[in-house]
C-alpha cells in the first residue's frame, strides 16, 4: 500500500498544482518520498491553501524549484520500488486525482496507479461502527477529518501548517492502527491505542 498526501495550490486539481507530496510505503515504512515543486504556469493559488500548508506565494512560484512535472516523474520513480501501489489517505482521492492530473500535464501516457483506494476517513467510520459507536456528525455529514481520525486513534493533532510527509506518516500510522491493531512508526510509538 503507498500511502499519499498532497499539498496543492487549491482544491480542484484541474487548475490548481501540487506544490509537495510526500509518501511511504506501508510494508517498508522507512522507504519515504518527499519533494516539493513549483506550480505549473497557469495554475491557479488560493489563499486559503496556502493558510494550510504553510507555503508562501514566492516559494511555490520559485523558479529554482523542481516543476510539477519533475516532481511527478520523481514520485512515480519512487513508486517503482512500493510492491502494492493502492494509494491510501485521509481524503484520497484528492490526492489520487491531484497525482493523476499533474501526471497528464507532464506527459505520462501510462498511469500506474488505480482508480481504488483506501480511504482513512472510511477505514475510522467502519471501525468506529464495529466498535458500537456512532461516527460523528457535523452539519449532517461525517465530522471525521483527519484530526479527528488521529485523536480516536490515540494520536494529537496533525502540527500546522500541514506538512505532505507529516500527513502521510499520520495516515500510515491509524491505518495500521484500525486495520490490523498495532503501531507502525516510531514517530508515534509514544501513543497508546485507546482500544487495547
Amino acid at each position: 500500500m503507498l500511502v499519499v498526501d498532497v499539498e496543492a495550490s487549491g482544491v480542484e486539481a484541474q487548475k490548481h498544482s501540487i506544490v509537495s507530496v510526500g509518501a511511504l510505503d506501508l510494508a517498508n515504512p522507512t522507504n519515504r518520498f518527499y519533494m516539493e515543486c513549483r506550480v505549473w504556469d497557469g495554475a491557479h493559488i488560493m489563499d486559503e491553501a496556502l493558510a494550510v500548508n504553510g507555503f508562501s506565494k514566492a516559494q511555490i512560484t520559485d523558479p529554482k524549484k523542481a516543476s510539477e512535472a519533475e516532481l511527478i516523474h520523481a514520485f512515480e520513480a519512487w513508486s517503482e520500488s512500493v510492491p502494492e501501489r493502492t494509494l491510501a489517505g485521509q481524503n484520497v482521492s484528492f490526492d489520487r486525482d491531484f497525482l493523476k492530473h499533474a501526471a497528464e500535464r507532464a506527459g505520462h501516457t501510462a498511469w500506474p496507479f488505480a482508480y481504488r483506494t483506501i480511504d482513512t476517513h472510511t477505514l475510522c467510520y467502519m471501525h468506529m461502527v464495529l466498535k458500537g459507536l456512532t461516527p460523528p456528525t457535523r452539519n449532517r455529514r461525517s465530522a471525521l477529518d483527519l484530526d479527528a481520525v488521529l485523536n480516536y486513534c490515540g494520536i494529537p493533532e496533525e502540527p500546522a501548517p500541514h506538512n505532505a510527509l507529516t500527513g502521510a506518516l499520520s495516515h500510515a500510522e491509524v491505518i495500521a492502527r484500525l486495520l490490523y491493531g498495532r503501531k507502525l512508526l516510531p514517530e508515534f510509538m509514544q501513543f497508546e491505542i485507546p482500544w487495547k
